[in-house]
């Protein structure tokens, strides 16, 4: 059922590269105009509306009149430049027709990184929309290096929706939904209308990259999918071809696959360390160590560490991952990988005699530690 979503007050709506261009790489100005109108129609009925929007890259080529976009990060980075005053441009001339204020926000990965950064952005969005303004989203790709790019914007629009603690993330794109498999290879493929997990069956048949000018497929979608159910926000991917698609989708009609949330919502600090932080590496568990996070609520012991991948310092955040090779939990280490190779294994007493020094019990403290139940 998707009677939840009648009551969001807080939208957050993704529009993708291959929903506002043709596909010769042309802005489709009819399509954008009537995405504009039917966000502003939201926002007459006091609805809180954000956009997260694609296209800077590829308004950039047009303008300087390439065919394609190039390889290199530079000159992406050049194109954005370009790209990004025009689109703004364009959305604040449609957005005025109806007598809508927008304003422009650029977010990078490493914004999410820092949690003071990451409150900032946080207050910064609501305040905007207090005074009753759209907030125009886009990935600040002109200073964004590989480490700290969020890579597509799904991600991005899913973190913003985090960001604001948002009710519903609509994702607008070239298909109409999640399908049991590639309906481009496989005639037999079903929508999936309703998703109420995501196993990894549906992440193996959703490997495929999206179009030529788009930086993601289906695969990106379902990892901001599990990141708004995990934080109890829900989430449609639908065809923006639809006629009055984002009406339609927040009326509860069934079109797109809906991502039902959970019933409980994450505090804002946990979906910071969950999701908001850079990965620095991962913690592998035996057992019983799963068994105390999962079932007790326990901090992460020595004790309980076989092995870790990465190099990193106190206070980065690793993925806890089990026998079954899952990533069962997230959480902010309080030593660094070197620290852990000599205790891992063994008990907090040892600690001290190893290290020569012991300031945690633990390598994750449970009030650090994000556990996905």
């Amino acid at each position: 059922m998707r009677k939840g979503i009648t009551q969001a007050k807080r939208i957050v709506v993704k529009v993708g590269t291959s929903t506002l261009t043709y596909a010769n790489g042309q802005l489709n100005l009819q399509r954008i105009e009537r995405l504009v109108r039917e966000i502003s129609d939201l926002h007459n009925r006091e609805l809180e509306v954000i956009l997260v929007t694609s296209g800077a890259i590829r308004v950039g080529a047009n303008r300087m009149g390439m065919k394609k976009v190039p390889n290199t990060l530079p000159e992406k980075q050049a194109l954005a430049a370009i790209g990004q005053g025009a689109l703004m441009q364009l959305y604040e001339k449609l957005f005025s027709e109806y007598s809508k204020t927008v304003a422009q926000v650029l977010l990078s990965r490493g914004d999410m990184d820092e949690r003071i950064r990451y409150l900032n952005a946080t207050n910064a969005l609501l305040a905007m929309l207090r005074m009753n303004v759209i907030p125009v989203i886009n990935e600040n790709d002109t200073v964004g290096v590989e480490e700290i790019r969020f890579g597509d914007n799904d991600t991005l629009s899913a973190m913003v929706a985090g960001l604001v603690d948002a009710d519903l993330l609509i994702i607008l794109s070239d298909v109409d939904g999640l399908y049991s498999s590639d309906p481009r290879e496989d005639e037999q493929a079903s929508l999936i209308s309703q998703v109420e997990e995501i196993t990894c069956e549906m992440e193996a048949n959703s490997t495929n990259r999206g179009s030529s000018f788009a930086s993601g497929g289906m695969f990106t979608k379902l990892k901001a999918a599990r990141m708004c159910m995990a934080s109890g926000t829900a989430m449609v991917i639908a065809n923006s071809q639809e006629l009055n698609v984002i009406r339609r989708v927040v009326a509860g009609e069934e079109i797109g696959s809906y991502f039902a949330p959970r019933e409980k919502k994450m505090h804002a600090r946990d979906r910071w360390i969950a999701f908001g932080r850079l990965l620095q590496g991962k913690l592998f568990i035996d057992a019983g160590a799963s068994n105390a996070l999962l079932k007790k609520g326990k901090s992460l012991l020595p004790s309980g560490v076989t092995r870790l991948e990465g190099e990193f310092e106190r206070g980065a955040v690793v993925a806890v991952i089990d026998n079954d090779n899952q990533e069962i939990a997230r959480g902010i280490s309080n030593y660094n990988s070197s620290e852990i190779l000599k205790i891992r294994g063994m008990r907090s007493s040892q600690i001290k005699e190893i290290l020569g020094e012991k300031d945690y019990d633990e390598i994750i403290h449970r009030n650090n530690l994000w556990v996905e139940y």
